[in-house]
């Protein structure tokens, strides 16, 4: 791929976005991933009021985009956590260390006061480096 290539990405078994944008857009060896909610492929909440559960299908579609783009969560470089409350940080780290392994990527934490859906407690983007072929 050419250093300055734009890429716009719909991955197979995620939920229809929400509103106008995709899943995940590349340009060059930068995966940019859009926020992405504890959906199934069918648009159903999981976990309602909880946060694990919901922390956990996160990082399950996260797992989907990853893969579509021929990565892994080694190659995470950046997440952004919005949290409905804060004090579920230390709640989801657990689901983060299963996922992420002996990888940090950089993470930014932020406290919401509602997101996109009703129920949601946790929204995750990401940003990743895509591995040479």
């Amino acid at each position: 791929m050419r250093g300055g290539q734009r890429i716009e990405m719909r991955v197979p078994g995620l939920p229809e976005p929400l509103s106008h944008y995709t899943d995940a857009v590349r340009f060059g060896d930068i995966l940019f991933v859009s926020g992405l909610t504890p959906l199934d492929e069918n648009a159903r909440l999981i976990g309602e009021d909880d946060v694990v559960a919901q922390a956990r299908q996160i990082h399950v579609n996260l797992e989907k985009v990853l893969t579509h783009a021929g990565a892994g969560f080694a190659d995470v470089l950046k997440v952004t956590v919005f949290l409905i409350h804060i004090g579920d940080r230390t709640k989801i780290n657990d689901v983060r260390r299963e996922y992420f392994g002996s990888a940090f990527p950089a993470s930014t934490l932020v406290e919401v006061s509602a997101l996109a859906v009703p129920g949601m407690l946790v929204e995750i983007e990401a940003i990743v480096g895509i591995p040479a072929s």
